[in-house]
């Protein structure tokens, strides 16, 4: 982290109001789009980047540098985000862990979409998936955290979140998938 980003910090800590704006200047439109991937609702998305920033300032004296500003409080708008998307009853939904099956993890490394796939057409496919696919699959592929992280994210085990990505993935292969006359289905 540069001297910049750690004076401001700094200052944020002091109850620094100019340096909390210049903070959430940084940071407001790209937690916007973080909150935005989930809730799809854009004064719902503003209503969890102001929380997000909310709570960041009162808690800033426990971050530790041990990762960026931005990628500490992109994890407090994911999990506001998921907190407001279960206020709305759109509850993750258990699994029996007794009924995971085992992920081949080389299985992850031959996935993928073909090339002429559209990111709309991606992003829409993933909307489509379950709400226990869509979560893990939207943090693992699109948000860039690893099955540990969403563990604690979703309060999930890491089998399930494994389970789950494998599951989802599947999903959206068939949803990605062209069919004979060229057309999706």
């Amino acid at each position: 982290m540069n001297t910049f980003q750690v004076d401001i910090i700094e200052q944020c800590k002091q109850n620094n109001r100019a340096a909390q704006l210049k903070l959430y200047n940084q940071y407001c439109d790209g937690m916007y789009t973080v909150a935005m991937r989930f809730v799809k609702d854009s004064m719902e998305a503003e209503d969890i980047v102001q929380e997000a920033f909310i709570k960041a300032f009162a808690k800033l004296n426990q971050y530790k540098a041990e990762v960026t500003f931005g990628a500490w409080l992109k994890r407090i708008v994911v999990n506001k985000s998921i907190d407001c998307l279960k206020s709305k009853k759109q509850h993750l939904q258990e699994l029996d862990e007794v009924h995971l099956k085992v992920v081949d993890s080389s299985y992850e490394n031959e996935w993928l979409v073909d090339d002429t796939m559209t990111l709309d057409e991606i992003k829409g496919a993933i909307q489509k998936l379950p709400d226990k696919y869509r979560y893990v699959v939207m943090l693992y592929l699109v948000e860039g955290y690893d099955h540990q992280e969403i563990s604690e994210i979703l309060n999930i085990s890491e089998i399930a979140s494994r389970t789950q990505l494998s599951r989802g993935k599947s999903k959206l292969k068939e949803l990605l998938t062209p069919i004979k006359n060229g057309t999706r289905s």
